[in-house]
């Protein structure tokens, strides 16, 4: 295991036990996220503030790795992110939404690039947005 995967797992880790220091110190302070529903986030602090709104939405939330990559400086990993809705849910409009109690089971992927010192400098998700709003309800009936 390279120092790409060992990093995107102690990510893993940070996210689905709400570790908002542990998440920090993953990041370079430069480092840039691009989300499905956060957009482009420039900087170790917008990064962690969204998996910090992420993880108070889904405070019990667990990952199920289907398949795990690793190429050059780069972890992939494919898996499924479950758990219930029991906090706010912020809008990037800055609005905030009441928790919906339900549980949601969403598939993503997601790609690290970790730089020389061990910290991820590139970070890309990917999960279907429109599937995880409506498993929480939040789209109108068709």
């Amino acid at each position: 295991m390279g120092q790409a995967r060992e990093v995107m797992d102690r990510l893993t880790v940070a996210i689905t036990t709400a570790d908002p220091d542990a998440i920090a110190g993953l990041y370079a302070k430069d480092a840039v996220a691009v989300t499905p529903d956060g957009g482009e986030l420039h900087g170790r602090e917008d990064i962690t503030a969204y998996w910090r709104q992420m993880t108070k939405a889904v405070p019990d939330g667990n990952y199920e790795s289907v398949h795990s990559y690793e190429v050059g400086n780069t972890a992939i990993d494919e898996g499924v992110f479950t758990g219930r809705n029991t906090g706010p849910i912020q809008l990037p409009t800055g609005e905030t939404l009441p928790a919906t109690q339900k549980e949601i089971r969403i598939r993503g992927v997601d790609f690290a690039t970790v730089d020389d010192s061990g910290q991820i400098v590139d970070y890309r998700l990917y999960f279907d947005e429109m599937e995880f709003l409506g498993q929480l309800g939040l789209l109108p009936p068709e």
